[in-house]
């Protein structure tokens, strides 16, 4: 089976447990460290799917790879292949797709409840899983929903937090997470988590606390979402 080819954008925002999930299903993937000067492939042939993680830049910055990877991204969805972005990724893919991204009226940050929007899309991709459930967010801009795409998650702060289109699952929120990865970000980005901070950003202990658990079930509707993702990988 040809790889699934995951995009780093900064070296603590890698894989995560999008990595577990495909290793235990015996799902080759290919890590492109953008951050280390890794190439962006001209075309997706060779993979068969592509990911796209997150990230502190924006869509909308002066990058040399932004645009390569919206143009890599475009291809991939002509051909119906599939295509995963969380946050900055899901940016990338709502641009590509002619969707418009900028900043939010404040940022999110930490532990907060989405909701599954009605529809036959959200009734397939989110199948089993409550009507309301809690996700991470580390996010100050957002994107608007593609034409033709359908939504598949929001909230009252952000209005869409995950849309598909075609065989592309764009989410602005993070599933991949895992107790190490949220405490390493909480230390990294302390700055952003200071005092004042409005509502839509907790602090720091409020991001670590009880983040076993709070894990495990994010790995419930992680699981979900990428099941149904994987469906459509290119399999010889």
């Amino acid at each position: 089976m040809l790889p699934v080819w995951i995009f780093r954008h900064v070296p603590h925002e890698g894989p995560g447990y999008l990595g577990d999930f495909l290793t235990a299903r015996g799902i080759p993937f290919e890590v492109k460290a953008v951050d280390a000067g890794d190439p962006v492939p001209v075309s997706p042939e060779g993979a068969s799917g592509l990911a796209f993680m997150g990230g502190p830049m924006s869509v909308n910055d002066q990058l040399t790879w932004v645009p390569e990877e919206m143009d890599l991204i475009g291809r991939a969805h002509s051909r119906g292949m599939p295509v995963l972005g969380h946050c900055l990724g899901g940016q990338l893919i709502a641009r590509a797709l002619d969707g418009a991204v900028g900043p939010g009226e404040a940022p999110e940050i930490g532990w907060f409840p989405v909701e599954r929007v009605e529809g036959e899309a959200a009734d397939h991709w989110l199948e089993g899983l409550p009507r309301h459930f809690e996700v991470f967010h580390w996010h100050g801009e957002r994107f608007e929903l593609p034409e033709g795409a359908s939504p598949l998650l929001t909230n009252g702060h952000t209005p869409f937090q995950g849309f598909v289109s075609g065989s592309c699952l764009a989410l602005q929120c993070h599933v991949e997470m895992k107790p190490d990865l949220v405490r390493e970000w909480a230390e990294i980005n302390a700055a952003q988590l200071g005092e004042p901070r409005p509502p839509t950003v907790q602090g720091r202990e409020e991001l670590t606390a009880g983040l076993e658990e709070r894990c495990r079930e994010l790995h419930i509707v992680a699981d979900r979402l990428y099941g149904r993702w994987i469906e459509g990988l290119a399999v010889p």
